[in-house]
């Protein structure tokens, strides 16, 4: 891993150009061949907007820091906590555990109190040797370096959605064909996605090979797909509220299909396709890498899938039930 680099004068005044000649975050970090978060946090160190943030004031201030001493660490400079908080790390407690037990065994003693950040942080910043080795062996996670917290991004919310609460009856009692269910299959790493349709009154489905997981990519291939079939057969798609289907105007403008969403984390209300994820996971564990995949390998699956017999069909098959709807 490349160790990362602090921003140098030469950075600073490009980017106070061109965020004052407009461009955004992202353009000017490519341009720079930077982390868009790293101008993010340019920006938020200095308090400054794309209109206020002037270079040379920065780079003074960011000298200034690099240059100011550092407060010692708690456990390097009061031996009587190190010495307690060794002992019960020797005993497997956890830094979380640690914390709070001083509190409760030295209730009137300030000094003798500590947060289990600060733990961490002591341990994963003394040099290697063999108080590192003995010390992080206590932890219950043994690793070598200190992980950083995942942070877990919350979805833009998708414009204009049609909630499933206004879904026709004839969708939820299956008497109409041609209602859909949809979603994604992830594969290995979440680095690639099948598509999955399955209609509701025959448990008919399609996969649909997906080059990227992009609102776009996701789209045009769902459209391609369903267009193949005749208008009657095409009436709704119902989606969870995954990024995927921001596009679904453009989509229903393209297929004439109305698409409902769900409800957040309530994949029963979406129950035929999650079942029928789960039965894909037969053929496609987790670890599929999908882009490795051929179109024929897929559509072969498909088949597979659509020839079984299931017990909601009367042990007919979704092919055959699907076929009787076309004659």
């Amino acid at each position: 891993m490349a160790r990362y680099r602090r921003l140098n004068l030469m950075e600073r005044e490009e980017l106070s150009r061109m965020l004052a000649a407009g461009y955004s975050l992202r353009a000017t970090s490519r341009a720079l061949g930077r982390a868009p978060s790293t101008v993010s946090r340019e920006l938020a160190r200095h308090h400054a907007s794309p209109v206020t943030y002037r270079a040379v004031r920065a780079h003074q201030r960011a000298q200034r820091w690099a240059h100011r001493p550092r407060k010692p660490r708690k456990l390097a400079v009061q031996s009587r906590l190190r010495r307690a908080v060794f002992t019960l790390l020797a005993q497997r407690w956890s830094p979380e555990q640690i914390a709070r037990g001083l509190l409760q065994r030295y209730p009137a003693e300030p000094t003798m109190r500590i947060s289990h950040e600060a733990i961490y942080t002591y341990l994963y910043v003394l040099p290697r040797g063999t108080l590192k080795r003995e010390l992080t062996r206590y932890l219950r996670q043994r690793h070598r370096f200190r992980r950083p917290h995942k942070v877990r991004l919350i979805p833009r919310p998708i414009q204009d959605i049609v909630s499933i609460e206004t879904r026709p009856a004839e969708v939820a009692d299956r008497t109409v064909p041609g209602h859909w269910e949809g979603d994604l299959l992830v594969g290995h790493a979440n680095a690639s996605a099948l598509g999955t349709l399955v209609e509701r009154t025959t448990r008919f489905t399609l996969l649909v090979p997906l080059k990227a997981k992009d609102a776009a990519t996701v789209r045009q291939a769902f459209a391609r797909e369903l267009r193949t079939l005749p208008a009657q057969l095409r009436r709704s798609l119902t989606y969870d509220q995954g990024p995927e289907m921001r596009e679904h105007r453009l989509f229903t403008k393209q297929t004439t299909m109305r698409v409902y969403f769900a409800h957040r984390h309530c994949p029963w209300e979406r129950g035929t396709n999650e079942n029928t994820n789960g039965l894909l996971r037969q053929f496609f564990p987790s670890c599929t890498r999908f882009n490795r995949l051929s179109r024929k390998e897929i559509k072969h699956v498909q088949a597979m899938v659509n020839d079984r017999p299931r017990k909601v069909l009367d042990w007919h098959s979704p092919a055959h039930a699907f076929r009787q709807l076309l004659h």
